[in-house]
């Protein structure tokens, strides 16, 4: 399904159900980041920052082409009621209800949505069969996740640091990754018959998920755990989760990951004094052009020029000289 499939389905669901708004999201202003990859300007760490790897060189997706075309799509949708208009306010709460009672019918999130939707309505709607589609975009790809996470965890240099350096040492352990994702077996698991983990206490839940896991037991917990264990319930795939990642690995469906730098004290300064300000006006003009009907080509010239004003060619500046020392360095 290309772009304009994906809007063609849109206005079918709208016919079929008036009342509706067919795409739906929770993710506020990160609505932004994800279709990002879409359209060819995604960077799931330093969003809007991307590395073009046709031009080999670091952008700024909010001023990009692409960018406005994305935004020109989203505000097509908008203005049809394809596109819900609490797009960019809604909780999760609310998201979770328009989804699961017919009032939209697609959004954006993690697959593990696929069956928590289901198990939650089952009950009142057992025909309920939410699906992973193609990603929107004239790309179709999405975010390449990285191999090993820049996730990292400080420690503080006091009297305590020999025994917290101890335990972090632990966590990366094969036990301290069992223990984190999968538990204490005969206290909170047994092994199954296939392998995976059965937890008995949880028996009358229809699922036991990384979620549940992080409320009844502490596992899960984001900062403790530091080497998952490929036994754990997460890694025990439904038939949409299944369906869902072989979409994308047999189409090959992946943007490239973009280069992992590393800046200079000077470097880091700079990018913390534009970071904020320059990301913050970036999201009140997305919104603006979304919503406002007056806004077009004018308005979309005039916010490159402002931008430029608050910083942007020194802030991407440290992307270009930081990579020019990486490439030196392979």
């Amino acid at each position: 399904m290309n772009t304009e499939e994906f809007y063609q389905a849109l206005k079918k669901l709208k016919e079929a159900y008036p009342d509706s708004y067919p795409y739906a999201s929770k993710g506020i202003a990160n609505i932004f980041r994800d279709w990002s990859f879409g359209w060819g300007i995604g960077n799931g760490d330093t969003y809007p920052s991307y590395y073009d790897e046709k031009d080999k060189t670091w952008k700024y997706a909010s001023v990009q082409p692409e960018h406005k075309e994305m935004l020109d799509f989203m505000k097509k949708l908008y203005n049809e009621g394809l596109l819900d208009p609490e797009f960019l306010t809604d909780t999760q709460d609310s998201w979770t209800t328009k989804m699961t009672t017919g009032k939209s019918f697609v959004t954006w999130d993690w697959i593990g949505r696929l069956d928590l939707f289901y198990n939650q309505i089952k009950d009142k709607n057992p025909d309920y069969n939410l699906r992973y589609a193609n990603p929107i975009g004239p790309t179709g790809n999405v975010r390449t996740l990285p191999k090993v996470s820049d996730f990292s965890v400080t420690v503080s240099n006091n009297k305590n640091k020999e025994a917290a350096l101890k335990l972090l040492d632990y966590l990366t352990s094969p036990s301290g990754g069992e223990l984190m994702t999968i538990g204490v077996e005969g206290v909170n698991f047994e092994w199954g018959k296939d392998g995976v983990p059965v937890y008995p206490q949880l028996k009358d839940l229809p699922l036991v998920d990384i979620g549940v896991l992080e409320d009844r037991y502490a596992m899960w917990l984001e900062g403790a755990y530091l080497r998952p264990d490929r036994r754990s319930v997460y890694y025990k795939f439904s038939e949409k989760e299944r369906e869902a990642q072989d979409k994308i690995l047999k189409g090959k469906k992946f943007e490239p990951v973009d280069p992992i730098l590393n800046f200079t004290d000077e470097e880091i300064s700079t990018l913390a004094q534009l970071q904020t300000s320059l990301q913050k006006a970036a999201e009140e003009f997305n919104a603006k052009y979304i919503l406002d009907k007056k806004y077009g080509d004018c308005q979309w010239e005039e916010w490159k020029k402002t931008i430029a004003k608050k910083g942007l060619d020194a802030y991407i500046k440290v992307y270009n000289d930081a990579q020019k020392r990486y490439d030196a360095a392979k």
